[in-house]
């Protein structure tokens, strides 16, 4: 357990988050241990709240002890989300990973990317592109750190799906 965490191996990174909200990926479960009365004033999309005092509650071993959905628990920062991590590891509870800054970091990367400085690697300029559009999916930018006054409903962005590839056919 402590080789695990002196190599961050329960950390998600936001990007890989947001990749997996971005596709609808079902095997993503975002957890937030915050209060109840934070979890209602923000959230991740389709996260459910299980407040960290809650964590050990039977009603949510189901949740926490199976191996069909990628648990990922999150909070303000990393650390009550370490907390909820550290208790399932302890338990026995393999799939539970904690997303690596908490909301601050989220909202500072995915919701509000800062553009990189002219002359970055394209990289750079990759990433910061794909967390724009992310925040866009999500109702990112600057409906997140401000409250909008508007009468009119913000309009949400086209997301046009990439065609299936078919399948290999044929045989040996």
């Amino acid at each position: 357990l402590l080789n695990e965490v002196s190599e961050g191996r329960q950390f998600m990174q936001p990007d890989e988050i947001a990749q997996m909200l971005v596709s609808n990926d079902p095997s993503l479960q975002l957890i937030d241990v915050r209060s109840a009365a934070e979890f209602e004033k923000f959230s991740l999309p389709n996260a459910i709240n299980i407040p960290l005092e809650n964590l050990l509650s039977e009603e949510y071993t189901d949740i926490l002890n199976q191996d069909i959905k990628l648990n990922v628990f999150y909070s303000n920062s990393s650390n009550h989300a370490n907390q909820a991590w550290m208790i399932t590891r302890q338990l026995g509870y393999k799939n539970n990973y904690v997303l690596e800054g908490g909301l601050n970091y989220w909202v500072e990367t995915i919701m509000n990317p800062e553009k990189p400085a002219e002359g970055s690697p394209n990289e750079e300029f990759a990433k910061y592109d794909f967390r724009k559009g992310a925040s866009e999916a999500l109702g990112g930018g600057a409906a997140v750190s401000t409250s909008t006054t508007s009468s009119e409903p913000a309009s949400k962005p086209t997301i046009v799906k990439s065609k299936k590839k078919k399948g290999v056919q044929g045989g040996c």
